[in-house]
């Protein structure tokens, strides 16, 4: 596909995550689509694999945390889609807010998402994640 076409078809990703549409985002993902969060101690962190694992991601985000994701800036070359944006929200456990500035590596083919890798601040989602020694108020 053109790199245009790569480009919008992340784009359509990231405007299916802002509505919630869940089938849209399986129908934009490769079958063994592999998807890695880097970090511990939040509950996002891992890699998913497949239909199965982008599901089992999905299910675990709407449960564990609310976002608001930005993406500001689209580069590609060849399959290669790097998205650079901005997120804000809060992990649903903790009620703690969290800001973060990510950078997203994409490869598409045949008009399908194949590989995400997050490029994240995991210390300010790990420290948003983390319950306060006193417990419960």
């Amino acid at each position: 596909m053109s790199i245009e076409k790569n480009i919008q078809t992340v784009k359509d990703f990231f405007a299916a995550i802002g509505r919630g549409d869940r089938l849209a985002l399986l129908a934009l993902a490769a079958e063994d689509i592999k998807w890695i969060i880097p970090g511990e101690d939040w509950p996002l962190a891992g890699t998913y694999r497949g239909y199965a694992g982008l599901a089992d991601l999905l299910d675990t985000a709407s449960r564990s945390m609310e976002t608001f994701t930005e993406p500001r800036e689209f580069v590609a070359q060849g399959d290669r889609v790097l998205v650079a944006g901005f997120a804000s929200g809060k992990v649903k456990a903790t009620n703690k807010p969290f800001e973060d500035d990510w950078i997203f590596a994409i490869t598409v083919r045949d008009g399908r998402l194949t590989s995400i890798q997050e490029y994240i601040d995991t210390q300010a989602l790990a420290r948003a994640a983390q319950m306060d020694a006193s417990g419960p108020v």
